[in-house]
């Protein structure tokens, strides 16, 4: 088996790992470092890495003011609870990015939102509708 962990440059991890805990509706909890933390599913999962910006010099996160936070990556997440999801969308920001809809290409509902740091979040169902 292989795992991708997606690791993404944020300004604050603590608040970052509780807007994904929110979004995602898991408990919350902390993260294992001020300067990285990983939101992991109830199996273990790594679902995301949340790295603060400047910390241990790897010259893709040095900072966001040499690129635009999320310039060419979509966050991309399939979840078997997308109405709870959405509704918990609805919470954490001011307006989405793009309203629930379905997908022609997968036969999915999915809503896009913008993160603490400006990433695109793009949450599809996991099933088709």
């Amino acid at each position: 088996m292989k795992r991708t962990w997606i690791i993404i440059g944020v300004a604050d991890v603590a608040r970052s790992f509780k807007w994904y805990q929110s979004l995602f509706g898991q408990s919350a909890t902390s993260p294992a470092h001020d300067y990285f933390g990983q939101i992991v599913d109830a199996d273990g999962t790594v679902l995301l890495c949340l790295h603060q910006w400047g910390r241990h010099g790897h010259p893709t996160l040095t900072s966001p003011d040499h690129a635009q936070p999320g310039n060419g990556l979509l966050l991309f997440f399939r979840v078997d609870d997308f109405d709870e999801a959405l509704l918990r969308a609805r919470v954490l920001v001011d307006g989405l990015e793009e309203e629930p809809h379905l997908n022609p290409d997968t036969g999915t509902r999915e809503f896009a939102l913008r993160d603490l740091d400006g990433y695109y979040v793009m949450v599809s169902a996991l099933g088709t509708a």
